[in-house]
């Protein structure tokens, strides 16, 4: 079997542009991948234009270990996230041809499982006012979905420091939906890397009562020793790698013991097999696994497969429950979150197919999302939102 070609497909929407890869092959199967960039889209379709060409067409989608190598050295300039979110989108729609080829999911060709279901957590949720009451009934409406935990950002657009009065706004948006789950359901605190060293400490101390269940980013990601320094002041467990595209850059994270848990993104990291080798090398240091997860169903399909056969997996992000649902529908077949959690894929391959007119329906937006401008919380679904 050899690839013979790729297609490439954005589905847009206010906040965030999803790029999905069809790879086909002679043999007539096909597969698929995605990632979601945050404005570099088009950098990612011109990169693939050159790639494809130079690496992928011919390949044989079975030699996956061959085909991200070449990708990722052949060009002899360092792979940043751009190039490792291609190599995700090839490397993905690969397992997906593989799967199908031999009738089997992705997870059974990848160890087999370790669980029968997944945990999931919901993100996207709390577009709305940046009050105790508009939070409280939001993660009101989260639980009564059935979701057991839930990530929100309290923090508004702030950077570097908070005034105190609105420190006390943004832990009082904690309380508020601490209050509202009640507490067996966790709360995962997104801090955005937004803060000084001494900030971060001090906002952590004021959210301990509420017991998150992590902090993430509490720090800019570059400086993995500050992160460190923050991790051994605080009480609440760490989390970070979203903007980590290297397997090899984690080495530092894990030498430092500076967080408590990782999440990288599949569809930057270099898709599933280079996560899954990550996992590994964070198991023999006892940190857990949790994938940041921003894309649409065939993303979040992967990430499903990664985590039923990783036995430090804990927790799956999952946005398209609360944000944008109808996003769903670009690829029908993924499992629906119930009671909390996703049952595994058991469909061959990733086991969702593509719905390219859907797809078409919904156009590339050019999406820009920034996370320090006022309201960013609406996603685009208002005025002012800063997009």
């Amino acid at each position: 079997m050899k690839i013979t070609g790729i297609e490439t497909a954005v589905m847009g929407t206010p906040w965030r542009d999803l790029t999905f890869v069809r790879v086909t092959t002679d043999d007539g199967l096909s597969g698929v991948g995605e990632t979601r960039m945050l404005g570099h889209t088009e950098a990612l379709r011109g990169y693939l234009a050159e790639a494809v060409p130079r690496h992928v067409v011919g390949a044989d989608p079975f030699d996956i270990e061959s085909l991200v190598q070449r990708m990722k050295r052949g060009d002899y300039g360092r792979p940043g996230e751009i190039v490792m979110s291609g190599i995700a989108c090839v490397e993905m729609a690969c397992w997906d041809i593989i799967g199908k080829a031999l009738g089997q999911p992705v997870w059974r060709l990848l160890g087999g499982k370790v669980r029968d279901r997944v945990k999931a957590y919901a993100n996207g949720w709390y577009t709305v006012e940046r009050t105790p009451e508009e939070f409280h009934a939001a993660a009101r409406r989260v639980v009564e979905r059935g979701y057991r935990a839930l990530k929100f950002d309290p923090f508004g657009p702030g950077m570097w420091e908070l005034e105190p009065a609105e420190r006390t706004r943004s832990i009082a948006l904690v309380e508020a939906v601490r209050d509202a789950v009640g507490p067996d359901v966790e709360i995962l605190v997104e801090m955005h890397g937004r803060f000084a060293l001494g900030e971060a400490v001090r906002i952590a101390r004021g959210l301990a009562e509420f017991d998150p269940g992590w902090l993430e980013e509490p720090v800019p990601p570059e400086n993995l020793k500050a992160l460190a320094k923050v991790a051994g002041q605080v009480s609440a467990p760490v989390a970070t790698g979203e903007r980590v595209h290297e397997r090899a850059e984690f080495r530092e994270l894990f030498e430092l013991q500076a967080a408590d848990v990782v999440q990288p993104d599949i569809g930057h990291l270099g898709g599933i097999l280079e996560t899954r080798k990550l996992a590994a090398t964070a198991e023999t240091h006892f940190v857990l696994v949790a994938p940041h997860n921003v894309g649409g169903p065939v993303l979040t399909a992967a990430n499903l497969h990664l985590a039923a056969c990783t036995p430090n997996f804990t927790i799956q992000e999952h946005f398209n429950d609360f944000a944008d649902e109808h996003v769903k529908q670009a690829a029908p077949g993924l499992p629906p979150v119930e009671d909390g959690y996703f049952t595994l894929p058991t469909a061959p391959g990733l086991g969702v197919e593509l719905d390219t007119d859907f797809v078409a329906e919904h156009p590339f937006q050019a999406a820009r999302f920034d996370l320090f401008a006022e309201n960013w919380q609406f996603r685009g679904a208002r005025a002012g939102t800063g997009l």
